[in-house]
């Protein structure tokens, strides 16, 4: 048997197959959390607001220090005169042994300008980061149009999100529908014909067997729009044709063709025997189904009411006739009681839901073939001539490919990602120049309070900034060493420094020793 390019005009160029030779989350969108506190404020005991960005107006750098505040050159923790290197209220400290210049670099935290790429490395943006401080929704009354529509998106991100479930849910799950195969099985009759030496050829037949699926205006869109198109072999196992036994003999009459690993998909199959006289033939076709069917047991299928069907769904339909007979044991939900036709096919009175698979395998048997009969006509009229047959097939839904593009589509995700991170700097813009009119409204209101709320808050942020340990105002005057704990912590760091020299002293006879001996 070989296989044939398309030979209907109408089958248009030729086709891939479905299948391959020999054989079916982008990330969702950020989750809403509560929403969380605004930017917090500068870090002052009575509430005071804190430290705009740049200096206020009518400061320069040359400005007299207030009194009882110390210089930046008096203090040797600060190795910079920059303004910029002063500690921020509101702004979190930087690592130890991070000043002057090098702060600048370390706390780039409200920095509007950071590329999209800088963002995906900073922390993870959340749904609080989105919302606006409830003073500013005060002042701007507009603003609560940007918190609808938050709320409005929070809506769509989960009807997105759990629609995106569905349809994972239903990849899951084979789709099929049936569709209409329709086979050709055509004959040609070559007569005799003269050649060299005035011999005659030998007659012969030629049988072919065809086919393509039959679209209806709808599955042609969907056909056009996917433009994939299955082959006449990828929805057959095997193909059987069965020739007159008295004519061709026991050894000569079947023609085979079964599915291997290594299969080439074709349009059709085509015979040539040589012969003049009309042949009766049989074609034997074996459905591929994906998933496998079986065909129950006529006893079985007489009961539950169907006939060939996937082993999942016979189990199935075994549960519902279990359920509406109520056979299920009231006392040990895991037995059955076998009605009387139960115990005809399972050949017992009782039996556990386990057993249930393991009982159905010999009750299972394979498809049977579509069988057509055929005669192949060398005479008369006939002698080349068409036949047409209709079956059902399955085929895989068109949507399934569209449902798994969408599940697997990046580029929405990567537009909304991008909008999100513009999102997450204007809030920061915003929350920044919330802090600095704060800054200039508690100036404004009460100048003497606030500079001296601001300067307890420098003092503060300065020793976090500087590690200081301790209070620099006690331990300047003699009297703090005169108490009880002093001789104990002198004792401690002799003791400390004997042990350290104790340990580099070893340390240096094992290397001239070469380590062979103790000390």
């Amino acid at each position: 048997m070989q296989p044939i390019p398309p030979r209907y005009p109408n089958q248009g160029p030729p086709m891939r197959p479905a299948y391959p030779q020999g054989g079916f989350g982008a990330a969702p969108r950020p989750g809403y959390s509560h929403p969380g506190p605004p930017m917090p404020g500068a870090r002052m005991p009575m509430g005071g607001p804190g430290m705009p960005p740049h200096p206020p107006y009518g400061a320069s750098q040359n400005t007299s220090t207030p009194p009882g505040m110390k210089t930046a050159s008096s203090n040797p923790s600060t190795k910079s005169k920059d303004p910029s290197s002063m500690p921020r209220a509101g702004m979190p400290p930087p690592p130890p042994g991070v000043q002057g210049s090098d702060r600048k670099r370390s706390a780039p935290v409200h920095d509007i300008r950071s590329s999209p790429q800088q963002l995906k490395s900073k922390r993870k943006k959340k749904i609080a980061d989105k919302i606006l401080p409830q003073r500013v929704r005060d002042l701007v009354p507009e603003s609560q149009a940007y918190m609808d529509l938050l709320a409005f998106e929070r809506k769509l991100d989960a009807t997105i999100m759990r629609k995106r479930l569905d349809i994972q849910e239903v990849l899951k799950r084979p789709m099929k529908q049936k569709r209409k195969l329709r086979i050709f099985i055509s004959n040609t009759f070559f007569p005799p014909k003269e050649v060299e030496d005035g011999e005659e050829s030998v007659p012969s037949w030629e049988l072919r067997v065809e086919g393509r699926l039959v679209e209806d205006a709808a599955s042609a869109k969907l056909s056009d729009s996917n433009k994939i198109k299955r082959k006449f072999s990828s929805f057959f196992k095997s193909l059987v044709i069965e020739l007159d036994k008295e004519l061709y003999g026991l050894d000569n009459h079947l023609v085979e063709w079964h599915r291997t690993p290594n299969t080439q998909e074709t349009d059709g199959f085509q015979v040539k025997r040589p012969g003049d006289q009309n042949v009766k033939c049989k074609v034997l076709l074996m459905l591929d189904y994906q998933p496998m069917q079986y065909k129950l047991d006529h006893r079985l299928a007489r009961l539950l009411g169907i006939h060939t069907r996937t082993r999942p769904f016979i189990i199935s339909a075994l549960w519902q006739y279990i359920k509406t007979h109520k056979l299920q044991d009231p006392h040990e939900r895991e037995y059955i009681n076998c009605d009387k036709y139960f115990e005809q096919i399972f050949e017992c009175k009782r039996m556990k839901f386990s057993e249930i698979p393991g009982k159905l395998m010999p009750l299972l048997m394979p498809p049977d073939p579509i069988i057509i009969h055929h005669v192949v006509t060398v005479e008369g009229p006939d002698a080349k001539k068409t036949a047409c047959y209709d079956i059902d097939v399955d085929v895989d839904d068109p949507l399934k490919q569209q449902m798994s593009s969408f599940v697997l589509s990046m580029q929405n995700h990567t537009e909304i990602a991008n909008l999100d991170a513009k999102i997450h700097e204007t809030v920061e813009s915003i929350n920044i120049l919330k802090t600095q009119r704060e800054f200039f409204q508690g100036f404004a209101k009460d100048p003497q309070e606030f500079i001296s709320n601001f300067l307890i808050s420098q003092t503060r942020d300065l020793k976090t900034m500087t590690d200081v340990v301790g209070n620099p105002e006690e331990e300047r005057k003699a009297e703090y060493f005169h108490k009880p704990w002093a001789n104990e912590g002198v004792n401690r760091y002799f003791y400390s420094l004997v042990q350290q020299r104790r340990l580099e002293l070893e340390q240096a006879l094992l290397m001239r020793n070469g380590g062979r001996g103790d000390i």
